[in-house]
């Protein structure tokens, strides 16, 4: 999971405004807590990934907002007179929508709020299957400039038990084609994913899918399961064991260790990490790994958080 807000309004420095009519949860990335919230999709369209509970709720069923309810939020928020910078458009799966819809929405952005410098989206790998380049380039340059890829994972084996509908290629096809359109990419892999049995070539395969498309964002989180671990479980042939504290660190050793980047804004300070690290890749790997190997040899001296400062 990658953070959360709820009943969140339109933006902190808009005055007078009153939360839109959102279909909680809402979930959006960390780094977007400054940023519009525009709900034009509501959950998720796959929404089957064993380690994903988000959009389990009943409200959540995966259906498109309609394009007139989208042009009366954007109006609304405009109307307040607010500044407004910046655009998420939420929940999990708005590149799902069609080219043509997607288009509209950044053009009524565009018209309605133009002081807007940056939208951002989640995005599943598959919702680019049937989007051009051409397309994508036209949404880039309405003001669609970052997207956010959870990966997961770079190994084939992991992806199938967790169920993500994905594979190495076909991550790394999209990838490829964000890059081609001139649109920023933000990775997220998961740091104990494979559980315990498959945390080596996790990490490995993930480095390997990282070296090849060269994101301009990557960031690691830990995976944490806040119902449960059923259906994990079933996925890992009835026992899914998340790595101990000094596995995750053995993991993100590798991952590390097998990354060659040339210019990635690395990131590992989500709060559910024990471990915060930050710096750009390649130049800061040896720091990095550093910091890593002094947290598995002397974790007391590391500056590691405590258990009740995690979360998601």
């Amino acid at each position: 999971m990658y953070g959360a807000d709820y009943s969140l309004p339109f933006i902190r420095d808009i005055k007078e405004c009153q939360p839109l009519n959102y279909i909680e949860p809402l979930f959006r990335p960390p780094s977007e807590w400054k940023s519009l919230i525009l709900q034009v999709t509501n959950g998720c369209s796959w929404n089957r990934c064993a380690f994903c509970d988000m959009y389990t709720a009943p409200q959540k069923r995966f259906r498109a907002q309609k394009l007139d309810k989208i042009a009366a939020d954007i109006i609304a928020v405009a109307e307040t007179g607010g500044a407004v910078h910046r655009v998420f458009l939420a929940d999990g799966d708005a590149m799902s929508l069609p080219f043509d819809r997607l288009e509209a929405i950044c053009l009524l952005i565009r018209e309605h709020l133009p002081g807007v410098t940056r939208i951002s989206s989640y995005c599943l790998p598959r919702n680019l299957k049937n989007k051009t380049v051409e397309e994508l380039t036209r949404l880039k340059e309405l003001g669609l400039s970052l997207l956010y890829i959870g990966c997961e994972s770079g190994d084939d084996e992991v992806l199938r038990r967790i169920e993500k509908g994905e594979s190495f290629d076909s991550s790394l096809v999209a990838l490829k084609k964000i890059k081609a359109a001139g649109i920023k990419s933000s990775v997220m892999i998961l740091n104990g994913l494979g559980g315990t049995g498959l945390s080596q070539q996790h990490a490995i395969n993930s480095a390997k899918l990282m070296n090849a498309a060269q994101p301009e964002y990557l960031s690691t989180l830990v995976v944490t399961l806040p119902m449960g671990t059923e259906r994990m479980d079933k996925s890992f042939d009835g026992n899914f064991q998340l790595p101990d504290q000094h596995g995750l660190f053995v993991e993100m050793h590798t991952l590390l260790k097998h990354l060659e980047l040339d210019k990635t804004i690395f990131r590992s300070d989500h709060a559910s990490n024990y471990l915060v690290l930050k710096g750009t890749l390649g130049k800061d790997k040896d720091k990095l790994i550093a910091q890593v190997e002094q947290a598995m040899t002397k974790p007391l001296s590391s500056g590691l958080r405590q258990e009740w400062q995690r979360g998601l």
